[in-house]
């Protein structure tokens, strides 16, 4: 049985929601993803400048659907100044998945 720190191959998109700062309205985002010990994280490639992460900025309360799971919860940026452990394991899990793993990390925390 794998670790619950192995990389899942699939599914490989997340499906992120978060409310428009000017709209109001919900903008959902196909993206990639990897998770750990309960949490989700995505990496926006243009960091701050994502309009997504400055939505969840704005309201960190999100909606996200992994496969046919829908889960409501909260969104933080990862700080790597306040938490370069975590960082680290999340850009080694998105490399391992993805090839890839630059940018600025979002967890996402299910209520559930």
């Amino acid at each position: 049985m794998p670790s619950s720190d192995a990389p899942a191959t699939k599914p490989a998109y997340l499906y992120l929601t978060t409310t428009g700062w000017k709209s109001g309205r919900p903008h959902e985002i196909e993206i990639w993803f990897t998770s750990l010990e309960g949490q989700y994280y995505v990496i926006a490639e243009h960091g701050r400048r994502a309009h997504w992460v400055q939505n969840l900025r704005r309201n960190p309360r999100v909606t996200f659907r992994v496969d046919d799971r829908v889960h409501q919860g909260r969104a933080r940026i990862v700080e790597e100044a306040g938490d370069p452990a975590l960082v680290r394991r999340v850009r080694d899990l998105s490399e391992a998945k993805y090839g890839w793993g630059d940018g600025l990390i979002v967890e996402l925390a299910p209520d559930e």
